[in-house]
């Protein structure tokens, strides 16, 4: 197949510089209500992003290895050409989608993602706060795999949907024109997603596309100014524990079940999940909740 470029390297001088305006517009124009930045956030940011390289290097032998025996075995084959490549990337946000939601309401997947939840601020230094355990993604794109995508192609359409994202969060560009902002991701689709208001919670979940939210239900525009973080924040900068808090967490309320359907309840039924007690029926706390203290 054609060689694909690293688009992640290629964009790094874009991401430093377009960080560094952020900044300086921060500093020269001052917005009150905005969320801003702090240097300890910032700080651990980078560093879980600088983090997430040395582990996705570690994932990515299972994952390639399992990715090239299902290509093998699929007899089918799709060629790597421009408009192939176009549907290539079509179908790869369309599994985003589902990953993403999928990693807000099964708690075993959010306590990798709530990681990228976890600041309470929302600048493009937010978009580097990745997971150190992303092998709960590669089950998604599995499909693309068995449909005769090659991993590699894959790959770079993965790596293209994170490029896009890192645009769209910050607070410093407000509504698009109308068209874009019906069918692209932007920036104010993406602060809903990363608001801890309730009618804001498991909303907007499409990675370069916005029409898999307004498609499948999941679609809130931005209305009132967004809260971000966490519905139960966690006071600390430290990398591992950001990193681990939630793991920690239903290690806690696994040893802490009194059966065994209450303890995979906690693993896989939605985060802040209750067991029915007597006379009740189970409760489900919206996604972007965290059982850490």
């Amino acid at each position: 197949m054609p060689h694909l470029p690293d688009v992640v390297l290629w964009s790094i001088p874009a991401f430093v510089l377009l960080t560094v305006l952020e900044m300086v517009s921060y500093r020269l124009h001052p917005d009150e209500d905005a969320a801003g930045y702090e240097t300890k956030d910032a700080a651990t940011s980078i560093g879980m992003g600088l983090g997430s390289l040395v582990f996705d290097a570690l994932w990515k032998i299972p994952i390639v290895a399992i990715y090239a025996a299902v290509y093998e075995l699929t007899p089918l084959r799709i060629p790597v050409l421009w408009w192939t490549l176009l549907l290539m990337l079509l179908a790869q946000d369309f599994f985003y989608y589902w990953s993403h939601r999928g990693h807000h309401v099964i708690r075993i997947l959010w306590a990798c993602h709530v990681v990228h939840h976890s600041s309470r601020k929302f600048n493009l230094t937010t978009a580097l706060r990745q997971p150190w355990t992303t092998w709960t993604v590669w089950p998604f794109y599995v499909p693309m795999i068995a449909l005769g995508v090659h991993p590699a192609a894959v790959a770079f359409c993965s790596s293209a949907n994170l490029v896009y994202q890192f645009w769209v969060h910050t607070e410093r560009v407000g509504k698009l024109p109308r068209p874009f902002e019906y069918v692209l991701n932007t920036p104010s689709h993406h602060r809903v997603h990363h608001a801890s208001q309730g009618g804001y919670l498991d909303r907007n979940f499409g990675g370069i596309l916005i029409i898999w939210d307004r498609l499948f239900g999941s679609f809130v525009p931005e209305t009132e100014r967004p809260v971000f973080g966490l519905t139960k924040n966690i006071d600390t900068f430290n990398p591992l524990r950001v990193a681990t808090h939630e793991y920690a967490a239903i290690a806690r309320d696994v040893r802490a079940a009194g059966s065994w359907s209450e303890r995979a309840g906690r693993i896989f039924r939605g985060p802040g999940w209750q067991p029915a007690r007597s006379g009740e029926g189970a409760s489900r706390v919206p996604g972007t909740e965290t059982s850490a203290a």
